[in-house]
């Protein structure tokens, strides 16, 4: 008889857990295996990861699923439901699939077995609602042991440029009681520079151009080499209070919880920033820990306060208005390229960090629109993309007719029912009278009646006779309309670019410009174009 095989997935929730979590996993579960005689044939695993990140977006998980989905493994082995996933929906999509997959899953902790026949429902739904309420639990208990800190005089925000975080006693533990933050005077000294430059005229990019050009380090950590200075982080978001120009802790005023990380439920990997309201914030006047004085930090908060137009950087950016702003990656530094200029696209780590950083390279916005999105039509129109589409097509039409064709009968045979009952209810009446509850039947079968006749009458009928030929000709009738389809709806069109050209690198050759992707090298500009490109990498 052959031996079940079995695979384990073991998961720890924070950076800050011991590393050891995930290897005793791991032996728990082999023993689990080794006693019920399953065979380990992989075992997956995810560190730092939380519970509320989707199991199929995560690495270990991800792979898993895939294995699963593969029958690569027979028996799915847990510590717990917990280490699958602590959001009820996600957990109960992923076992659902996998069960119906014919994989048995395990929870040895808790108890959950898929073998354990109805009875795994209630156990399942329980420990969902269990798991997920301690996730929920968890941020309000750990924002409210930081207030406490806060409280006490501790250090317990993020660290802001010009500061350090030192330990403040000791407990029984052999740990710190809190952390005290202190002024770190070359730092400081840099934070002063910034404001005063700023507040007699000086540009944002200029400054950072400069500290980039002196190799003064910026804020931020970066394993692989010195993190560098850009427009953003001097800017930020003044309504937010981020970015060094707008960081209030430089005139000694220490404000704490001003806003909260949601998750997108859409995109439960991405958090968004929300503002918290103001009666909710911490304020502390802590006078040590000034660095800018009051004069400075107004004539700064003056020119912030004016006007784009008139110098100042008030107000929010403009949703991406280009197709490929952002898509596009510099082929000498890697990073973003954006709308840098009417008609050029250029590196964003040059325009907001400088010659230092990125010596740019700049692409013309229009011949690259029209060059990709050609790119993209060729794709759309090559035989085998046309072949696929029609019979996807084919198979939605048949599905639409074979469907239609269910409702109507369903909706014939329905009719043919409330005739009858109303025919029985007539003669009800005629012998009986016409009772309290006769009426309200015979008004209900009659407006039930009444409302699928209508509709039997006016709906929608399914295409039966589209050919091949007319399927493919609208293909190509949508493809040589693609850059104004595109243009509709630009959020949207740049999801679709993203998916159908992947990377798309834009390389500075002898002989031009290229964008470089999986379908080939594409020129989009060739050495001598009569094209200016004066101010296209911004005031540096």
């Amino acid at each position: 008889m052959k031996t079940a095989s079995a695979a384990i997935y073991a998961r720890f929730s924070t950076d800050k857990q011991d590393r050891s979590s995930i290897e005793d996993q791991t032996r728990t579960c082999r023993t689990w295996a080794k006693n019920n005689g399953l065979a380990v044939v992989a075992e997956f695993a995810d560190e730092a990861t939380s519970g509320s990140v989707p199991v199929t977006r995560r690495t270990g998980g991800g792979a898993m699923h895939a294995a699963a989905l593969a029958g690569q493994f027979d028996v799915l082995i847990l510590e717990g439901l917990d280490r699958l996933s602590r959001d009820q929906v996600d957990q109960e999509q992923v076992v659902r699939r996998l069960e119906h997959r014919g994989i048995r899953l395990v929870g040895i902790s808790d108890g959950y077995d898929s073998n354990s026949g109805e009875s795994r429902f209630m156990l399942r739904g329980m420990r969902g609602i269990v798991n997920e309420v301690y996730r929920r639990d968890l941020p309000p208990k750990i924002r409210r042991g930081l207030a406490g800190q806060i409280a006490r005089g501790f250090h317990a925000g993020g660290m802001s440029y010009g500061y350090r975080s030192v330990p403040v006693g000791m407990n029984d533990r052999g740990e710190a009681d809190g952390f005290r933050l202190e002024v770190i005077p070359e730092q400081a000294a840099i934070v002063r520079e910034i404001f005063a430059r700023y507040a007699a005229g000086e540009g944002i990019t200029r400054i950072a151009a400069d500290l980039n050009t002196r190799h003064v380090p910026g804020p931020g950590r970066k394993k692989s080499k010195p993190s560098t200075w850009s427009a953003t982080a001097l800017y930020g978001t003044p309504r937010a209070g981020s970015g060094l120009l707008n960081n209030e802790l430089y005139i000694g005023r220490y404000i704490w919880n001003r806003r909260e990380w949601v998750k997108d439920p859409d995109n439960p990997t991405r958090r968004v920033p929300r503002m918290r309201p103001r009666d909710e914030w911490q304020i502390a006047e802590r006078p040590d820990l000034r660095i800018v004085d009051d004069a400075t930090w107004a004539a700064v908060r003056a020119r912030l306060d004016k006007p784009r137009l008139q110098s100042g950087q008030r107000g929010r950016g403009r949703a991406p208005r280009t197709l490929f702003g952002g898509l596009l990656r510099c082929g000498i530094c890697g990073g973003p390229m954006i709308a840098v200029h009417p008609r050029y696209y250029g590196c964003a780590a040059h325009r907001d960090r400088g010659l230092a950083v990125c010596h740019g390279v700049f692409a013309p916005r229009p011949e690259t629109d029209r060059r990709l999105i050609q790119g993209l039509r060729e794709q759309v129109l090559a035989p085998a993309a046309i072949a696929k589409i029609r019979s996807r097509v084919k198979d939605l039409l048949q599905d639409l007719q074979l469907r239609g064709s269910s409702e109507a009968n369903a909706r014939s045979s329905r009719i043919e029912a409330l005739q009858a009952e109303i025919a029985r209810l007539a003669d009800a009446v005629a012998q009986m009278g016409l009772s309290p509850a006769l009426r309200a039947r015979l008004v209900a079968a009659e407006t039930e009646l009444a409302g699928l006749m209508a509709a039997a009458g006016t709906g929608p009928v399914a295409p039966t006779t589209y050919s091949a030929e007319q399927i493919g000709a609208r293909i190509r009738q949508v493809a040589l309309r693609l850059d104004s389809a595109l243009a509709t709806d630009v959020d949207l069109a740049r999801r679709i670019l993203a998916d159908k050209l992947g990377e798309i690198r834009v390389e500075e050759r002898d002989d031009g410009i290229y964008a470089q992707m999986d379908i080939g090298p594409v020129l989009l500009e060739a050495v001598g174009a009569d094209v200016s490109r004066s101010g296209c990498g911004g005031k540096i």
